[in-house]
């Protein structure tokens, strides 16, 4: 699945940000299609609950099915994101939708990094990723904790940059997480996002409509349940991308 590519830098002197809690009292933001897109069709659930919840019964086959829905590009775009910080030393990098902590986990090991802190709405996702981190000896570089990206328990500019590897299609309010990313990144630091984008070429464009109407169905009905391949498939169709999502940042 082909995949979008965002890197966004803070200008120095950026105007500051309001907190999170004071959001409450601002007029509604603006919605995208995708933030209307939920797992579960019926359920009283908002979309952040529901989504939290998919991806705790999800948790354990979370890594496959990242792999196969990308055709394993999700490995070599993480690396190419990385590459855009390798300049940053000793740098405070918050990983947002963190996952089973595999982005902040390469980023550990590939850049010169002070701390690394990872946060999802997932804590069966971060359970599986602090086992991974204890695994291999990264617990004193990432640390994971539960946290919502769009009200995020952090002050103003904390951090020197965010990554963002397949999370943003998740946001209830796509709006709302971009401005509190915006919030806590530093004057002059990176913010690098990652997200499923759909093809524009023509043979390209119909073998991924196959891939993604016939064979990839198929093969995740066996590891999963079908909401969660839906709901993605969804999601990318109606996710704001390239120039459209670089406008939106």
């Amino acid at each position: 699945m082909p995949l979008s590519f965002c890197i966004v830098r803070k200008q120095a002197g950026s105007s500051r940000l309001l907190p999170p809690w004071s959001l409450l009292s601002l007029p509604p933001m603006p919605q995208f299609e995708h933030d209307q897109i939920v797992p579960f069709q019926g359920s009283e659930l908002n979309k952040k609950q529901q989504v939290s919840d998919m991806f705790n019964r999800i948790a354990y086959r979370y890594d496959f099915l990242n792999h196969f829905l990308s055709g394993g590009a999700d490995i070599w775009w993480r690396k190419r994101a990385i590459r855009e910080l390798r300049a940053l030393k000793g740098a405070n990098i918050l990983d947002v939708a963190t996952g089973t902590a595999d982005m902040a986990i390469m980023m550990a090991k590939e850049l010169s990094a002070n701390q690394i802190t990872g946060i999802d709405i997932s804590e069966g996702m971060l359970e599986i990723g602090r086992n991974k981190i204890l695994h291999l000896g990264l617990e004193k570089k990432i640390s994971l904790q539960t946290g919502d990206s769009e009200a995020m328990e952090f002050p103003d500019a904390s951090f020197d940059a965010i990554t963002v590897a397949f999370g943003v299609r998740n946001f209830e309010n796509l709006m709302r997480g971009l401005l509190e990313m915006r919030r806590v990144l530093k004057p002059g630091g990176k913010l690098i996002i990652l997200e499923f984008s759909k093809p524009k070429a023509g043979t390209f464009k119909q073998l991924y409509r196959f891939y993604l109407g016939v064979i990839a169905p198929a093969v995740v009905q066996l590891f999963s349940k079908r909401q969660a391949y839906e709901y993605l498939n969804k999601t990318v169709q109606s996710f704001p991308e390239g120039a459209s999502l670089l406008a939106a940042s």
